[in-house]
């Protein structure tokens, strides 16, 4: 957000914010403020070039707040009663809209973060505090409720206020315990084989047995297991195969040997996830362009 004149902020325009963030709705908020839907929507929008900052974005089918509005609630609450109740002259500067500090958060939270990069960012950034959420196959209300504000994921949720952006792409490795079997040569070494696979919830498949799957190529399945963590327990001492990002090497597969898959395999690309409402927040920025970095 950048600078603005407060002397332009009064009582009434956030008056309006405040039910418009309450209800969730431009209608029913100008139910609850007695006026028409067209004159919030012309005091929203006159209230959003004072600040520049959206304020509020779609979620779902309803809006919420932006990092603004939410930063400005986090004061005190009797400052942003008093300033969303009542009008102040115009030569005042309400303590409860100064803009949210550029500074990198205290506390973030995302879903399946890359282990090394997250070793590089903790080192450079030591106030910084990551908790880890498993996501599944994340979906659109994930972001919504604020579960989570960044998720890392090969599949981005299909809905207009959820926004990605791709980070990095990786290639597949058949992993396998070198002790008790040789790697496949060929891919009628590979289909002869029982593998272990990620199966989510309820059935949801990696997209390479998708592909794989259309083009005619099937394999065995002796294990499906919910995550790649379950996978190495499954792989050592035994002559079974899994076929699971290269990266997973220096992670969940440290250990076990490994090759390329006997066919031409597709690449999983890699996409950092977040919430409309995080677009212009200068924190989530500033988390979003340090993840860029490390990768």
């Amino acid at each position: 957000m950048s600078d603005f004149d407060y002397s332009h902020l009064d009582g009434r325009l956030l008056q309006l914010l405040v039910a418009v963030v309450e209800e969730g709705s431009i209608t029913r908020a100008a139910e609850r403020l007695g006026v028409t839907q067209s004159a919030v929507s012309h005091l929203l929008g006159k209230l959003r070039a004072i600040v520049d900052d959206p304020l509020v974005v779609k979620s779902g089918r309803g809006i919420v707040a932006t990092a603004a509005p939410n930063c400005w609630r986090a004061r005190p609450a009797c400052c942003w009663r008093t300033c969303a109740a009542s009008p102040r002259p115009r030569t005042s500067t309400p303590q409860a809209c100064a803009p949210p500090s550029p500074s990198p958060p205290t506390t973030s939270s995302a879903t399946c973060c890359c282990r090394a990069c997250w070793r590089g960012y903790a080192r450079a950034h030591p106030q910084v505090s990551l908790r880890v959420i498993p996501s599944d196959i994340p979906d659109a209300d994930m972001l919504r409720e604020e579960r989570c504000q960044l998720v890392i994921s090969p599949r981005p949720p299909d809905a207009s206020d959820i926004l990605h952006k791709r980070l990095f792409d990786d290639g597949y490795r058949v992993f396998y315990d070198a002790s008790q079997r040789k790697a496949p040569a060929t891919l009628a070494d590979y289909l002869a084989a029982d593998h272990v696979t990620v199966l989510y919830m309820p059935r949801r498949t990696l997209d390479l047995d998708d592909e794989l799957a259309e083009r005619g190529i099937r394999r065995s399945f002796a294990v499906m297991v919910p995550g790649f963590s379950g996978i190495p327990a499954f792989i050592r001492g035994s002559t079974l195969l899994a076929t699971v990002p290269g990266a997973l090497e220096s992670g969940a597969m440290q250990g076990l040997a490994h090759c390329a898959p006997p066919f031409d395999a597709p690449r999983m690309p890699m996409y950092m996830i977040w919430h409309l409402r995080h677009r212009h927040d200068p924190a989530h920025s500033w988390l979003r362009a340090e993840l860029e970095a490390l990768v």
